[in-house]
């Protein structure tokens, strides 16, 4: 890649790529940003052409409105597609797609889901770059408003390294940036992940006593889920070759706020 290269950004307004977004243009990089705001539709494909003109690279952080299967893989591969098939007559050169760490794990659900948009990344035309990240630290509030009902909130019980979005985004615009020489290979994904292992569950529960909030905390841990193991095993920790970066999660909360978290109370 040049050292100033014009990088897309698709998903440009998300919880990843806005960040993607901020790194390119602070190191000097012309962005474009696409998203149904800018004009932009990854799915149907209006405005892609146009905004692709002259692109470079194209990092693909775009996710879709349902976390179920099949809505899922039909968003992600139908992005990946439209990727291909426009940048190539663009004259992209790479695509680089977040991922998730342990998605191959995955029988089913939104982890099987990206599983399939690696593929159709990896088999299309334009040579493709996978990032898989942990989870990502502003995941937790997400996950906390999902499983709220009343004044309890039901959260997986899972082993995780949480990992700032911002961190996962200067990673994947290193990728996008680096020279061919540097890249991995398709069969070596690398990883991103936080400095330490946390438990899901203690990181809402700070979280909340973070925030004020008298909302209970309570582990979620289904005997039918097939996929349960994958969860409580530490299946999605990072293998041993991963990059780990900070800010830990208590730190991100300090950072955002300003205000040191409050240690959480054992429930």
């Amino acid at each position: 890649m040049n050292t100033h290269s014009k990088i897309a950004v698709a998903g440009a307004t998300g919880r990843v790529g806005r960040h993607v977004v901020d790194v390119l243009r602070e190191r000097g990089h012309e962005v474009v940003a696409m998203s149904r705001s800018s004009g932009v539709d990854v799915i149907s494909g209006a405005g892609l052409a146009e905004a692709l003109v002259g692109v470079e690279c194209v990092i693909d952080t775009a996710t879709g409105p349902s976390p179920k299967e099949q809505a899922a893989t039909t968003f992600f591969t139908t992005v990946a597609r439209n990727l291909h098939a426009v940048g190539q007559v663009a004259g992209v050169q790479r695509l680089v797609v977040v991922s998730i760490i342990g998605c191959d794990r995955f029988t089913a659900g939104y982890g099987a889901a990206k599983i399939a948009h690696e593929r159709a990344a990896l088999s299309g035309p334009i040579p493709a770059l996978i990032l898989r990240a942990a989870q990502f630290h502003e995941f937790v509030a997400q996950l906390v408003d999902w499983g709220r009902q009343g004044d309890v909130s039901y959260v997986q019980h899972m082993r995780t390294q949480l990992v700032a979005a911002r961190t996962v985004a200067e990673e994947l615009v290193g990728l996008a940036t680096s020279s061919p020489t540097s890249q991995v290979s398709a069969t070596s994904i690398p990883e991103i992940a936080g400095p330490r292992e946390e438990s899901l569950v203690e990181m809402a529960r700070l979280l909340v006593a973070h925030r004020g909030e008298s909302l209970r905390i309570e582990a979620v841990s289904d005997p039918s889920d097939p996929d349960r193991d994958i969860y409580e095993s530490g299946a999605l920790l990072p293998g041993r070759d991963a990059t780990l970066a900070g800010p830990t999660f208590e730190e991100w909360l300090t950072s955002a706020s300003g205000v040191p978290p409050v240690a959480a109370r054992a429930r």
